[in-house]
């Protein structure tokens, strides 16, 4: 216990009576709370032990102190009891937006999904036409290079005939001019 605390204890005593306050009372030996119930033991000790010449002063002091720790201690419940109560308001409320958030997150992916669904499926009809366009396309280029083919050919057997010809035509005319 520190001096302040046992001035705290005689602020109860008239002058009168600290001057009766015998020298067992020994600072060091007292209890370290002056609320705690040791503490009200000791001084109870003192009381039956006719330490204090006032012994009404002494149980006053108890009393006033059991009643002013009684007052603290239901007002200490009181605050605590507030503190609580704002606590659970306060967590109730947090609890509330991290819903409304999770909610608000929740509808933004799903109208993500939807939004990602719908450019999927344009995707895979534009994929679709481009692949009908390039089958279309295959086959056209497949018959060009058929008919392409046929001209070659058509073309080199022009070619061959017209030299058949031209021979003939000049065996022909050979003939023709040797006559």
């Amino acid at each position: 216990m520190i001096p302040a605390e046992i001035t705290g204890y005689f602020q109860y005593l008239s002058p009168e009576n600290l001057a009766t306050i015998p020298a067992e009372f020994n600072i060091i030996n007292m209890p370290s709370s002056p609320t705690s119930s040791s503490s009200l033991n000791y001084l109870n000790d003192l009381i039956n032990n006719n330490n204090y010449s006032s012994s009404s002063t002494c149980q006053d002091l108890m009393m006033s102190n059991n009643s002013a720790s009684d007052e603290d201690h239901n007002q200490n419940i009181i605050i605590l009891d507030e503190r609580k109560q704002r606590r659970m308001l306060s967590n109730r409320e947090s609890a509330r937006r991290s819903r409304m958030r999770k909610q608000r997150h929740l509808d933004e992916l799903w109208s993500q999904v939807i939004r990602l669904r719908n450019e999927n499926n344009c995707l895979i009809d534009k994929l679709n036409r481009v692949s009908e366009t390039q089958d279309s396309v295959l086959k056209e280029n497949s018959k060009l290079k058929e008919e392409a083919f046929d001209l070659r050919r058509l073309v080199c057997e022009l070619k061959s005939n017209k030299k058949n010809i031209n021979n003939s035509n000049n065996s022909f005319l050979r003939e023709f001019e040797d006559v």
